[in-house]
């Protein structure tokens, strides 16, 4: 036997898909499970042509479940973003699209059972703490993904799938505000850096002369663009207390600008090195939070929700994705939980085969 076999469910969860394993099926160590992913998903190369991947950053995207171990918790979710081109798996962030796929991967993995009309999963994300309550529709016990949900960016129609987000502040750098400041000026270019599930560098898109419509193809031209934003990303890392991101995908960056198809504002959010085609689950939190905290890049582009909670519609390259966000304004603001609805819908299952010589499955 010249391969390494791996189960393994294949799914879309939100607009990103990829392969969801159970933990126990891969190394433990973290530079051998790295070369497993690597070579499952066929990174380093355009197209993924030896591998499962699917040639961008929203397929290339691998969670791993366990029953955890956590008072609060009934599934852990250990998230790695792949990279395309490079050799390279992030283990930083999380991602909110892929998170939607684990209540159900992890019902047909039988490491949960279904319990009546509606089934409750509660989620630790491994990577950042974050604690999400995952609501999934299983009548009569059985796990559907038929339903009448929509989500821009997916065709069709699916189960709903109601995310509801605590613990989301701070996550990766331990403060709202990572620098303490609402806004700053990095390289003559005004931001805010938020932490809210994930995070960010947020600017306005005016400020690097565009208009915050163009669509995801046209920014990806523009590399002049990319070049000045990734110049920025860099310098706000640091500011951030997140030393070198330059191999990191996060923080990830933001635009903002004003509404234009009745939404709270316009946005567009990068991965960071391509435009995302539709929106983050987790990016959605933050650009959401940023948008409802005066005194940030987003003042004067809206008109500002004031009760709590608000529904905050944030309108990107594919549509619109709502995001109602329960806050606290008193002396200072402070988001309490973030909810969203999501789909996913199961693809393949089976296995994935790894060379030997990458991991001989011991």
């Amino acid at each position: 036997m010249t391969q390494t076999a791996i189960p393994y469910i294949f799914m879309r969860g939100g607009t990103s898909r990829g392969p969801y394993f159970r933990r126990s099926d891969l190394p433990e160590d973290r530079d051998r499970l790295a070369d497993v992913l690597v070579a499952a998903l066929g990174a380093g190369q355009s197209i993924n042509i030896d591998g499962i991947g699917g040639g961008t950053a929203v397929t290339t995207k691998v969670a791993m479940l366990s029953v955890s171990d956590d008072d609060w918790a009934d599934i852990d979710y250990f998230f790695a973003q792949v990279s395309v081109e490079e050799k390279f798996v992030d283990f930083k962030p999380t991602c909110g699209n892929i998170l939607s796929g684990v209540a159900p991967a992890a019902i047909e993995m039988g490491l949960f059972q279904p319990k009546g009309d509606v089934t409750e999963v509660r989620i630790r994300a491994v990577n950042t703490g974050a604690r999400v309550v995952a609501k999934v529709q299983t009548p009569g016990g059985e796990l559907v993904y038929e339903g009448d949900a929509e989500i821009a960016g997916v065709p069709g129609q699916s189960a709903p799938i109601q995310l509801s987000f605590m613990g989301v502040v701070g996550s990766a750098t331990g403060a709202f505000l990572p620098t303490g400041n609402l806004r700053d000026a990095v390289q003559g270019i005004e931001v805010t850096c938020m932490d809210v599930a994930m995070p960010m560098a947020i600017a306005r898109a005016s400020d690097f002369g565009l208009t915050g419509y163009e669509s995801a193809d046209e920014l990806d031209a523009n590399r002049g663009f990319f070049d000045r934003m990734e110049a920025v990303r860099i310098e706000a890392g640091k500011l951030m207390g997140m030393g070198d991101v330059s191999k990191s995908v996060t923080p990830k960056f933001g635009l903002v600008a004003p509404a234009k198809k009745g939404g709270t504002l316009a946005i567009r959010y990068f991965m960071p090195w391509r435009t995302h085609p539709t929106m983050a689950v987790t990016g959605a939190q933050c650009m959401a939070s940023c948008a409802l905290t005066p005194g940030t890049v987003a003042d004067s582009l809206l008109d500002r929700p004031e009760a709590s909670p608000a529904d905050v519609v944030l309108e990107h390259a594919s549509g619109n994705i709502d995001v109602l966000v329960d806050f606290s304004n008193g002396q200072e603001f402070k988001v309490n939980s973030a909810g969203l609805v999501r789909t996913a819908r199961k693809l393949a299952d089976g296995h994935v085969y790894v060379p030997e010589s990458v991991w001989n499955g011991s």
